[in-house]
């Protein structure tokens, strides 16, 4: 009789264990998927004019199946011909690179669609062969990037029709 009733006692339990401990759809600790970017504009070797006033005309949208926290802009020369990898940037002391780098927050969101001018390149900006880089983290800390090539030019630069 005491093997059954513990028998009973160690089912009850391993269901309570089961029922109690499972995930909850609401937690993000269990969140392993990447954001999803879509850089709309520039486009990949798109020129853009130095010293516009305007600036640069930012068009993305980002996704996540739980939530975002934030998007980065990143922009940096290319003069050395680099792929992309952590830590290596182009460094030409006779020259005066456009940097650019910036953080935004998106809190509350699973999907957001930015549009923006905020970025400026000044008159002074070296003109070539640049990297654009856009980062993604959601609030599970998951991180997607893109890399995408551009092109300073004093020669004037994509036009864009657009509604604000």
């Amino acid at each position: 009789m005491k093997t059954v009733f513990k028998f009973y006692l160690v089912c009850l339990t391993s269901i309570c264990f089961v029922t109690f401990s499972s995930c909850d759809k609401d937690d993000d600790s269990n969140d392993t998927t990447k954001p999803v970017i879509d850089l709309l504009e520039p486009e990949e070797d798109a020129t853009l004019k130095i010293g516009d006033e305007g600036g640069i005309h930012f068009d993305l949208e980002l996704s996540d199946d739980v939530m975002l926290k934030s998007y980065k802009v990143d922009i940096h020369s290319n003069f050395d011909g680099h792929v992309h990898a952590p830590s290596l940037k182009a460094t030409t002391e006779a020259t005066v690179d456009f940097t650019f780098n910036k953080s935004w927050d998106i809190p509350g969101q699973k999907n957001a669609d930015i549009h923006h001018h905020e970025i400026k390149i000044p008159a002074n900006a070296t003109p070539g062969d640049y990297h654009l880089m856009v980062y993604c983290t959601d609030a599970a800390g998951n991180e997607a990037y893109l890399a995408r090539n551009i092109i300073l030019s004093t020669e004037g630069g994509e036009e864009h029709e657009h509604d604000h």
